[in-house]
């Protein structure tokens, strides 16, 4: 039992409402905050559980800074975890500001206020792989900034203000960093549901660049229990990587999933051009996590693929009324 107090801004999100639905499990006190109004239940894993410990504010990161530090100053939460960014990389080139205003302009808005709040324990900062570009070998947490897209560069631009932030402040902050996170519960226009649900329907799927980048894919419940682990024990300033060993390219992935689904491949899927920017691979050294805080992926990927497919076919007809392809959302 805990009488942890967090506040998940982005909580809407597929690994911020992951989140909340572990803490509540935990008994912590949890308040949400998205700027768009709660999804469709199928993408609200903490849904499933009856808590009273769980509060939602419609708030909006560019716009209501002061509604939201009015709830942080009120409710004193011992951790913050911000999940909340302009996420998707290729369509970053078309609209560039809009990345720039909430992954750097807004977040340095809400961490020069979270600085002055002197009851805060730590503040999770979930960055990501993207700004390290494209990268030889296994990256490990010291490796140098290399960003190629508009949104890789924004999320480095925010990492390195949090760095001089608890340099100058001691502001507690400590990072994450997670390989291809995936499982029930996921966007649909990410790879995994994506390519289960245009299998389930017979739709072909296009495969950019013919599929060769390499990625490591890590189950969303292996991700919320390290970043759990993180706020709580983690140093602040320190930053920890999430992933398997486990390497794979994204054709072999949408090969495995065809496998899984007992579908043609060939069948199912054409190739198409390359996306602008896209990083040919980049693999994470999670060493120090696993010594840090005895942390290791627990859910492999066949598992994970198969409980993605069950939840994609217990709710596809809930599915089939939501949009497929991304939305952008200024």
């Amino acid at each position: 039992m805990t009488s942890e107090k967090i506040v998940v801004i982005g909580s809407n999100s597929f690994s911020g409402a992951h989140f909340v639905d572990s803490a509540l499990k935990e008994q912590a006190h949890v308040i949400g905050m998205s700027r768009s109004p709660e999804p469709s239940y199928v993408f609200l894993p903490y849904k499933k559980q009856a808590s009273g410990n769980f509060g939602f504010h419609q708030l909006d990161l560019n716009k209501d800074l002061e509604g939201i530090m009015r709830i942080v100053n009120d409710f004193q939460p011992d951790y913050v975890v911000n999940f909340a960014a302009q996420s998707m990389v290729a369509e970053s080139w078309e609209n560039p500001e809009h990345w720039f205003e909430t992954n750097v302009v807004a977040n340095v808005k809400l961490h020069n206020q979270l600085r002055k709040c002197s009851f805060l324990k730590k503040y999770v900062h979930v960055s990501t792989p993207e700004v390290y570009g494209t990268c030889h070998g296994v990256v490990k947490e010291n490796t140098n900034y290399n960003p190629s897209t508009p949104y890789a560069v924004s999320r480095a631009a925010a990492d390195l203000s949090l760095m001089s932030f608890f340099k100058a402040y001691n502001f507690p902050v400590v990072f994450t960093r997670s390989a291809n996170v995936y499982g029930w519960a996921q966007q649909l226009y990410r790879i995994i549901p994506r390519t289960i649900l245009f299998f389930l329907l017979g739709r072909k799927l296009q495969l950019h660049g013919g599929g060769h980048s390499v990625r490591s894919f890590i189950h969303i419940r292996d991700v919320v229990a390290g970043t759990l682990d993180v706020a709580r024990n983690g140093k602040p300033g320190d930053i920890f990587h999430f992933s398997t060993s486990e390497h794979i390219s994204i054709r072999e992935l949408v090969e495995l999933i065809a496998k899984r689904m007992n579908v043609s491949f060939e069948q199912h899927v054409e190739v198409v051009g390359e996306r602008l920017g896209k990083d040919s691979a980049y693999l994470l050294d999670s060493e120090k996590a696993r010594e840090t805080f005895g942390w290791k992926p627990i859910v492999g990927l066949e598992e994970g693929i198969d409980e993605t497919i069950s939840w994609i076919k217990e709710n596809l007809t809930e599915i089939q009324k939501l949009p497929f392809d991304y939305i952008h959302k200024p």
